[in-house]
């Protein structure tokens, strides 16, 4: 059976719309469940946490590091046979004053250390939904800025050029789904269903389900 990673942030961890509290949707209801379900072989390793980014450390929150926390993840889930890498989000974050040219930076940081374990055709490397237009609105969250919407959109050419340029396998999430207007940032229950069917098309034309 295939074992693959799903490593990203609150949108991979299943974080509720509007939720203040890091409510989460059940495990069928998250695009890794869901996914889970319609492989006809193939083991989901859900590694989602909300904050999380590629490089950039959050001062507020230990462990955010994507490329702190991967080394441990791949070492412990082996053998992994692909992963899929949904970051970027909150590298748009205007504490880290990040272009999108420099999370793209971050995010080959990432796949650098999932090369030590799985070939780039194996990774299907996935750039975020984009961010909705009032995302930074005090109600919504106040930590994006204005500028972050269009950093957000940016990552598809951003990433589709790493892909190529690195031989991985490439989504458009936000070609599938996009942010429930409630707070312009998470996937909501139509959303993960919309990105599931389009991820478990990419992965079986893959062949790695």
């Amino acid at each position: 059976m295939n074992t693959i990673l799903a490593f990203g942030d609150s949108n991979t961890w299943g974080l509720i719309p509007g939720s203040r509290k890091y409510e989460r949707y059940p495990w069928n209801k998250r695009w890794t469940g869901i996914l889970q379900e319609s492989l006809c072989c193939g083991r989901i390793v859900e590694e989602g946490l909300c904050g999380r980014t590629t490089v950039f450390e959050d001062e507020f929150r230990q462990g955010r590091r994507g490329i702190n926390s991967l080394p441990l993840i791949l070492e412990s889930q082996q053998p992994i046979s692909a992963a899929i890498v949904m970051l970027g989000t909150n590298d748009c974050k205007k504490v880290y004053h990040a272009s999108s040219y420099n999370i793209g930076k971050g995010i080959e940081l990432c796949i650098d250390e999932i090369e030590k374990y799985i070939p780039a055709d194996r990774i299907l490397l996935v750039s975020p939904i984009h961010l909705g237009e009032n995302v930074w609105y005090p109600d919504k969250d106040p930590e994006f800025r204005p500028d972050s919407v269009k950093v957000s959109r940016e990552l598809d050419e951003v990433y589709r050029k790493i892909a190529k340029d690195r031989g991985t396998a490439f989504l458009v999430a936000s070609d599938h789904a996009k942010a429930d207007t409630i707070d312009d940032e998470h996937l909501n229950e139509e959303g993960h269903k919309a990105l599931a069917k389009a991820l478990c098309k990419k992965l079986k034309e893959m062949k790695v389900a």
